[in-house]
């Protein structure tokens, strides 16, 4: 089946940078900067309903990872949390990965003690533009909240679709700006305020956390992603969103055109 064209749309430009090279070498050195305190932090800032959020993500998508013949790919996977969540809901192979040398790291020495049926989930060092994966390759592709730091959210669909086979699914987990009178502003402040102030705290890296609140002030809209998506290829392309509308859960379907 014929790939659709090369789609490319923005994507994360961390202050200084000016171009994908420089954003995308920032973002790495960032994230393996952080990795010693990643879990904690993840936690802690989110009030541990980030583990909820996941757990909704395997949740919906149990009829594929119930298949020990399907093959998953978790994209910037960090330091595996969705990984070992997919691994745990059943018997599908598992393949985590992401392009920052000190997350995966940690991620092994996590996935090193799931005990489970099925084959223990594999890891891979690669940048999420440039997948050493053939087309074609899996039955489902996760992302959770490391979309937004992409250098190129059109290329990154774009990589997703080439190696989901027809049918694969995707599923991207991804903070958003909540809607309301009150949660919004309560929100905003919590984001811009008081999470890079403990982040950078707590990580002992300077301006780390303060990345935090413009890549999701730069992620496009809900509407506007889902329309990405669609516009790449897939079908069904539907979100829900948790906590308020504080994470969004996109979905999508390669299917034959």
């Amino acid at each position: 089946m014929k790939n659709p064209p090369r789609q490319s749309a923005p994507g994360a430009q961390p202050q200084g940078t000016t171009d994908e090279a420089s954003a995308s070498r920032y973002v790495r050195r960032l994230f393996s900067d952080i990795a010693p305190r990643y879990d904690l932090l993840n936690h802690l800032l989110s009030f541990q309903v980030d583990r909820y959020w996941r757990s909704v993500t395997t949740r919906q998508f149990r009829h594929l990872l119930s298949n020990p013949a399907a093959r998953v790919l978790d994209l910037c996977c960090g330091t595996a949390d969705l990984s070992l969540a997919l691994a745990r809901r059943g018997s599908a192979q598992v393949i985590a990965s992401d392009f920052s040398h000190p997350m995966l790291t940690i991620a092994r020495h996590k996935l090193n003690k799931l005990q489970r049926d099925g084959p223990p989930p594999l890891l891979a060092e690669a940048d999420a533009l440039q997948l050493p994966f053939s087309d074609d390759s899996f039955d489902l592709v996760t992302c959770a909240f490391g979309f937004r730091n992409l250098v190129n959210y059109g290329a990154g669909l774009q990589e997703i679709w080439r190696v989901l086979r027809t049918g694969g699914e995707v599923a991207i987990l991804e903070f958003a700006e909540p809607t309301g009178p009150l949660m919004a502003p309560l929100y905003s402040f919590y984001l811009h305020r008081v999470l890079p102030a403990i982040g950078e705290r707590v990580s002992g890296v300077r301006g780390s956390y303060s990345y935090l609140p413009g890549s999701v002030d730069r992620f496009p809209s809900k509407e506007e992603f889902s329309e990405q998506m669609r516009a790449i290829g897939f079908s069904g392309s539907g979100r829900r969103e948790l906590t308020w509308g504080i994470a969004v859960l996109y979905t999508g379907k390669k299917t034959a055109r």
